[in-house]
């Protein structure tokens, strides 16, 4: 190969290195769950080619894309997923896919991600105290707004993959529990999902708050009695911070999953990174193991 022949591939994967893709300006939503903002990046190619893409739908839109493009974070960090997949995409390490990222809604997060029918499990004084700020949860609504609002709008719109083997719902700590929760309420639509930091205390731990075992509990036995079908699902946590409790949890979550009939290893992921924190500096680091297990490169 001549020196301009290398110089002319040396140049190209320096491009494809650096094409970042692009970022859909945000876009508010009315919805029977209220408004809800969403971002979506198209990954480098999309507007040259002629292809369908897989779609992963993200919770805490606010702090997945690079902070000059979404100052709204709420730490002004965020998990970079636009340039992580770019990278990723580049090196065909995973399949080109689609990002949307939905926002949370601030003060109602928590009541917007805590799992609906979970939640119902809970005797009344063990709801009592979760609700006394805020009102009960609206996942349901929320989901309803992802699946039979917001995925449509997105497979109209754009060149999707809309099957469930190339939909895929990802978050971390609360997020994570949707994002389950999803996947089990939903299995006709989503084929994985990515649960990062998967916040198995269930609500901030707190004297005034009921212990974690009942409300872990109530989720736990809606996942058994559920019987998610098997698909693809990504478990990790740290081991300081928050996520230093959750350990014994997610270990009582994959021997669930394995007795239901999932495989480890092939049917889902369940890994820990020693001394990772909970935020999304920390997210951020491991993001790219998630998405090459999820939409692994051909």
């Amino acid at each position: 190969m001549t020196m301009w022949r290398w110089l002319a591939v040396l140049l190209a994967c320096a491009a494809a290195e650096a094409a970042p893709g692009t970022l859909v300006a945000p876009e508010m939503l009315s919805s029977a769950a209220g408004p809800m903002v969403v971002t979506v990046w198209l990954p480098p190619g999309y507007d040259a080619g002629q292809g369908r893409y897989p779609v992963l739908y993200m919770q805490d839109g606010q702090n997945l894309f690079d902070a000059a493009a979404r100052a709204t974070s709420w730490n002004r960090h965020t998990w970079g997923a636009d340039g992580v997949a770019a990278e990723l995409i580049a090196a065909g390490k995973v399949r080109p896919f689609l990002i949307v990222g939905i926002d949370h809604k601030g003060p109602d997060r928590w009541r917007q991600y805590y799992p609906q029918k979970p939640f119902a499990r809970l005797i009344p004084d063990q709801r009592r105290p979760l609700v006394a700020e805020g009102g009960a949860p609206f996942s349901d609504a929320y989901l309803r707004f992802l699946v039979n609002e917001l995925k449509p709008m997105i497979d109209g719109r754009y060149r999707t993959r809309p099957e469930r083997a190339a939909t895929f719902v990802m978050g971390s700590s609360m997020g994570g529990l949707i994002s389950l929760y999803a996947l089990a309420e939903y299995p006709d639509v989503f084929g994985g999902a990515g649960c990062l930091s998967t916040h198995w205390l269930m609500a901030h731990p707190g004297p005034e708050l009921p212990p974690t075992e009942p409300l872990f509990a109530a989720y736990a036995g809606y996942l058994k009695d559920k019987r998610p079908v098997p698909g693809r699902i990504w478990f990790d946590h740290g081991t300081a911070g928050l996520d230093a409790g959750y350990a014994p949890y997610q270990d009582r979550i994959d021997a669930l999953l394995t007795g239901l009939g999932w495989k480890p290893g092939v049917d889902f992921i369940s890994k820990t990174y020693p001394g990772a924190d909970h935020n999304e500096d920390a997210w951020r680091a491991r993001l790219a193991d998630s998405l090459i297990f999820l939409l692994p490169g051909k």
